[in-house]
């Protein structure tokens, strides 16, 4: 996705370089398990939009020293032990195109696989020595379990609001989107006006990445994104598309769609997304996800114009074109 962009072309792997030393470093322990698990996560690959965030933050402000790296090792670690947990959550079989952890090793190893990895990152977090950092980091980590337990209270939900849906994923996806650019931002010494630039370019790009990953479950592949399509539909999640419909589709669409979230029925999907991709559901969806993408390209308005502006503009623009 980013290795046609100009700045990620010289720079991203020599950056995601720094960020493995340091992970590949903090996932070793002496309990074998963890270390097998750990690296078998951690190669799977993944777009690593999270630690790319927090070093761009940095650099847009002129820091690139060895914490900006070490922190984004961090938010990677945070966002692989909520991965992991969601996993036995929602019983997946496959991430990455792979087994999932829970799939291979089972429930319980994952879940304290991921335990360990949460608890590895706030060590990274200490590291740092910035309790404003560690004020920043908990904060985000709360509001994230607070944003799995609201998806988890909306499974079946057929009276969901675009609102809150969008709060949703604002907790659960979003927030580390912004808590990962403001920690590059606290280490670079920014502003007040600079850093509420870089949390709002992180939240609102979070916004718009999940929106095209939800429209991914109905318009893209095993190949695209790495899971089974039509788990989102499995699981009983009103994603956009389908709360979309369920307020402008057809009758006979909106009666499917929510027998097929009332009772978690995947035997439904052929017939749900034959209504998804007849309507302007898609259409909707996508604009959405490019209205977010622009507030967060409006941004970075506060920040100086640089070659990492650009990139952070770059990047906006391409979690959204995923879809093409």
């Amino acid at each position: 996705m980013l290795e046609n962009l100009p700045y990620f072309q010289r720079h991203l792997s020599e950056d995601l370089n720094r960020v493995d030393i340091v992970i590949n470093r903090a996932v070793e322990s002496e309990v074998a398990l963890i270390s097998q698990i750990g690296q078998y996560i951690i190669s799977s690959g993944g777009k690593r939009l999270r630690p790319i965030i927090t070093i761009l933050s940095g650099k847009v402000l002129g820091y690139d020293q060895d914490p900006l790296f070490s922190l984004a090792a961090m938010v990677e670690f945070i966002h692989t032990s909520t991965l992991l947990h969601d996993d036995v959550v929602d019983e997946s079989d496959l991430r990455r195109g792979r087994k999932t952890a829970n799939n291979l090793f089972g429930n319980a190893a994952a879940v304290l696989v991921g335990d360990f990895l949460y608890t590895r990152a706030f060590q990274l977090m200490v590291g740092a020595g910035s309790l404003r950092i560690l004020e920043v980091m908990a904060e985000a980590t709360n509001i994230i379990a607070e944003g799995e337990v609201m998806q988890l209270m909306n499974i079946g939900n057929i009276e969901i609001s675009e609102n809150e849906y969008l709060q949703v994923i604002q907790y659960k996806t979003a927030k580390l989107f912004q808590a990962a650019a403001q920690v590059g931002a606290i280490l670079a010494g920014a502003d007040h006006q600079q850093e509420t630039a870089l949390k709002n370019y992180g939240m609102h790009l979070g916004t718009a990445f999940q929106i095209i990953d939800d429209v991914l479950d109905y318009a893209g592949d095993v190949e695209t994104i790495g899971k089974n399509v039509g788990d989102d539909l499995a699981e009983g999640k009103p994603t956009l598309p389908l709360i979309y419909l369920m307020q402008h589709g057809k009758p006979q669409a909106i009666t499917d769609i929510r027998h097929a979230l009332e009772h978690a029925d995947r035997s439904y999907f052929d017939k749900i997304h034959q209504h998804v991709i007849q309507s302007d559901a898609l259409a909707y969806c996508t604009a959405q996800a490019n209205k977010a993408a622009q507030a967060a390209i409006d941004a970075l308005a506060a920040l100086p114009d640089n070659e990492i502006t650009q990139a952070m503009r770059d990047l906006a623009t391409s979690s959204v074109a995923r879809l093409s």
